[in-house]
C-alpha cells in the first residue's frame, strides 16, 4: 500500500513540474517580440505590390436601397469616401487588389491583372464602424455587408489613367 501511494506521489509531483514548464513556455512565447500573444487573433495586414501601386485609379460600387428598390453606381477613388445619399453611412475604399490571394494574415495581390479583383472597405454608420472587411467584383463574399436598407457591392474597378 505504501508503495501505491508513493508512486501517486511521484506521479503527482511529475504532473505538477510538467504544467510549470509547460506554463513558462508560454509565458516566454507570448512574451517574443513581434509575435502575438497565444490565443490572441493576428493582425492581418495588406502589402500593396508595387506591379499594383498607383495602377488603379478607382471602384465602382452598386448601392441598393432596399425599400425603394432604386439601385445606383457610384464610383469611388481608392483611398476615398462615399457618403451614402439618403443615409449616415460612408464607405471608404482602403485597398484594391487586382489578383486577391491571402497566406495567413497576409493579403496582397499575385499580380496586376484583375483575376480576383476585391477591394477592402470601411463602412461607417453615425461615425460609428459597421463594417470593416473585403469585397470581391467576380466572387460573393462569405463576409457580405449587412445592413437593413442598403446592399452594397463591388461590381467595377479602373486603371489608373482612364
Amino acid at each position: 500500500m505504501k508503495r501505491v501511494g508513493g508512486l501517486l506521489t511521484v506521479a503527482l509531483i511529475a504532473a505538477v513540474a510538467f504544467s510549470g514548464c509547460k506554463k513558462e513556455e508560454q509565458k516566454s512565447a507570448e512574451m517574443m517580440p513581434g509575435h502575438p500573444p497565444i490565443g490572441a487573433k493576428a493582425e492581418t495586414v495588406v502589402l500593396v505590390p508595387d506591379a499594383v501601386k498607383g495602377k488603379w485609379r478607382s471602384v465602382k460600387l452598386a448601392v441598393l436601397d432596399k425599400t425603394s428598390g432604386k439601385k445606383a453606381e457610384h464610383d469611388v477613388a481608392v483611398g476615398s469616401r462615399l457618403a451614402v445619399p439618403g443615409s449616415d453611412l460612408v464607405v471608404e475604399v482602403l485597398y484594391f487588389l487586382p489578383d486577391f490571394t491571402m497566406d495567413g494574415n497576409i493579403r496582397t495581390s499575385k499580380s496586376n491583372e484583375p483575376n480576383n479583383p476585391a477591394a477592402q472597405v470601411r463602412i461607417t454608420e453615425g461615425g460609428k464602424e459597421i463594417y470593416k472587411n473585403w469585397f470581391f467584383a467576380k466572387l460573393k463574399s462569405p463576409h457580405v455587408f449587412q445592413h437593413e436598407k442598403f446592399d452594397i457591392t463591388l461590381v467595377g474597378y479602373t486603371p489608373a489613367g482612364k
